[in-house]
């Protein structure tokens, strides 16, 4: 499939590529739809993708999924998002991230960058000294990750209210795999509320962490996805329901940070076909999205907890829908961005 045919067929307006011999920057940008305002979406970095082709359509998945989260979010913004495929060996990563910046000023304000997977404050602050269409500032919002975990607390709230009528996460069992930034503070969230955690992470410094911090259990990713448990939570990068792990699942409700869960449109299905309640992930890990456009309206940290403390409202919605429709709830959510963008 030819890149305009997937840009048509996927409702896209375009796909930038960035790229300079100096530094080693070879950069994706794809951006899905601004009809609500200037893409806003984070730089993903990584070292890991096998071609072009791939960094490409990681790029466009999560553009469209940004559409969608800040749609649904009610926020001015439309989706956008970075794909930066990290040098081999050696490199100078802050000359790689202003050249980067120099990129972004190009696009000339439809995008507006912030970090994500692979990046940290430290490459934005290099990012800014070329472009001031960047956030997630330190100065500034910071990290976004505890608004995104917060957010993503008030997502397993609303869905513990309709599973076991009752909004609250106390003894819930709860698996989380990835604690990284987002996951670590989910489990913060995730013990001040009095539910029971599981965790799974390659690093083994990060599970140390959470186990002495916060009383969390440690099990292998294998354990983990195999446990009975109330809640699995999905905290690294995307696909982590596909064909391998779906039926090894034992939890009523998946409800997690990462970005794409379904690694395809038919898991969604098989989960369902299950009895396991899907939480569209871009209505639920829309807190760190919330911050950076606060941020860029002018940062106020209060404001950016009582909006994101809103997704409990949207999932209660959402969920509230497809009980009624009999459609599954990552159908539900799509139905009301679409109606937003076509109003």
């Amino acid at each position: 499939m030819s890149y305009f045919t997937q840009l048509l067929e996927g409702g896209y307006e375009a796909v930038h590529l960035l790229s300079d011999s100096r530094t080693g920057l070879r950069a994706i940008v794809g951006m899905h739809n601004t009809r609500l305002g200037p893409g806003l979406g984070g730089t993903r970095a990584l070292s890991t993708y096998t071609s072009e082709e791939e960094a490409v359509a990681d790029a466009l998945r999560l553009a469209r999924g940004m559409t969608y989260k800040a749609a649904l979010a009610g926020l001015p913004h439309g989706g956008g998002k970075a794909v930066i495929m990290l040098p081999r060996g050696n490199f100078d990563r802050a000359k790689l991230f202003e050249s980067f910046g120099r990129a972004v000023e190009s696009l000339g304000g439809r995008y507006i960058t912030t970090e994500d997977s692979g990046t940290s404050t430290d490459d934005m602050e290099h990012v800014r000294k070329h472009t001031k269409y960047v956030v997630g500032l330190k100065e500034r919002s910071g990290d976004p990750s505890p608004v995104t975990a917060y957010g993503v607390a008030r997502a397993m709230e609303a869905t513990a209210k309709h599973l076991f009528g009752r909004p609250s996460l106390k003894g819930l069992r709860v698996t989380v795999l990835g604690v990284g930034h987002v996951g670590m503070y989910l489990v913060k969230e995730l013990h001040e509320r009095g539910a029971k955690v599981w965790v799974s992470d390659i690093n083994s410094a990060s599970v140390e962490h959470a186990v002495k911090q916060y009383g969390a259990t440690s099990v292998s990713a294998d354990e983990l996805h195999r446990m009975e448990a109330d809640i699995y939570a999905p905290c690294a990068l995307g696909g982590a329901i596909n064909d391998t792990t779906l039926p090894m699942l034992r939890v009523k409700a998946v409800c997690g940070a990462a970005n794409n869960q379904l690694l395809t449109t038919r898991h969604g299905e098989q989960l369902a076909k299950r009895g396991i309640l899907y939480v569209p992930d871009y209505a639920a890990n829309a807190g760190g999205l919330i911050n950076v456009a606060q941020e860029w309206a002018g940062y106020d940290r209060e404001k950016a907890y009582a909006r994101a403390a809103l997704i409990f409202e949207t999932i209660d919605t959402v969920l509230a829908r497809a009980k009624d429709s009999g459609l599954r709830p990552e159908q539900v959510a799509d139905r009301m961005v679409e109606e937003k963008l076509s109003a």
